[in-house]
């Protein structure tokens, strides 16, 4: 082979690697222009957040004391014998029978050894229900025995010791709710109508009494009963879940979706400054940022950013405070 022909060779094989290295660069440009946004690019794309809200909503809220305690007699009178010492003979009513003023009640035999008297009744002082009978026939008394119990009329009351943290929030005539395990899903209804000067030392609490209105006579003296002491209570205002406050740079914010203009598959997320009120169990009260009818982020929000886009995948229903 002549010098001629091999540089020629030599040349050609040149030339191909040339071709074949620049083909393999314009390659690599291609496929990293569309990595940084041509088809199937993601660095181009708007980060969108699943969300939950739902609507804040206008309306009452009461906040309230929660306590417990058992269902007594609201007015008790004991029945005594007039006789000085004698033996029951009969007893006319059972625990639980309603009697009217002057209903028989016992018969004593006052009579001694070697002496007889004549049989004494003894009636009804009060119109009530025989909530207590602890004599039985043959059982010797006295003038200091109480034979029986009547509760008048059909009101019963609740014994609470609310804790002195909270005795300033307490007043005669406040109302109360009151649940019971026998009835549940049922409220009945009652206030407060007694309560103790004094602060029991050893507990730190103070002694109040319920008024329980039992006209259908369905309660019973002894159930335990559930008491709201309604404290406070607030008209037309403003709520939301409570959860849906976050803290953002110390301060109290909520995120508001509304319209993206741009798209309409989704939203933007509004972050609003908000003063809270009360919060009462999952309702919060907002005194000023938002309206009602705003729609407020419930789940999701922990990753937002204000003017940040989301998709709506739940609407829950609206909280209320009234309890």
């Amino acid at each position: 082979m002549t010098r001629k022909k091999k540089s020629f060779m030599v040349m050609a094989a040149v030339f191909v690697a040339f071709a074949i290295l620049a083909a393999a660069c314009s390659k690599k440009s291609d496929s990293a222009a569309e990595g940084k946004g041509g088809k199937g690019g993601a660095a181009g794309e708007t980060a969108v957040f699943a969300v939950n809200t739902t609507e804040a909503i206008k309306g009452p809220i009461s906040d309230y004391i929660e306590l417990s305690g058992d269902l007594i007699a609201g007015s008790t009178v004991d029945v005594y014998s007039e006789a000085a010492k004698g033996k029951v003979s009969r007893v006319y009513v059972s625990v639980g029978s309603r009697v009217g003023r002057g209903a028989r009640i016992a018969l004593i035999d006052p009579s001694q050894p070697g002496m007889t008297y004549v049989e004494h009744i003894v009636y009804a002082p009060i119109a009530g229900t025989i909530t207590d009978l602890p004599i039985k026939v043959g059982m010797t008394i006295s003038q200091t025995t109480s034979l029986a119990k009547i509760s008048g009329g059909g009101g019963l009351e609740v014994q609470l010791y609310v804790p002195e943290r909270y005795i300033s929030k307490i007043s005669n005539g406040l109302a109360c709710q009151i649940s019971l395990d026998a009835y549940p899903g049922e409220l009945f209804r009652g206030k407060i109508d007694e309560i103790s000067p004094t602060v029991d030392v050893a507990s730190r609490t103070e002694m109040i009494k319920v008024n329980v209105d039992n006209s259908s006579s369905r309660l019973k003296v002894g159930m335990f009963a559930k008491v709201k002491i309604i404290t406070e209570n607030k008209s037309d205002i403003v709520q939301i879940p409570a959860a849906a406050i976050v803290q953002r740079e110390g301060k109290n914010v909520v995120f508001v979706a509304t319209p993206d203009n741009t798209d309409s598959r989704y939203s933007i997320a509004r972050q609003i400054e908000v003063t809270p009120g009360i919060i009462i169990d999952s309702a919060a009260e907002i005194q000023s940022g938002l309206e009602s009818g705003d729609q407020i982020v419930t789940k999701g929000m922990s990753l937002l950013t204000d003017e940040a886009r989301i998709n709506i995948i739940q609407r829950e229903a609206s909280v209320g405070g009234t309890k």
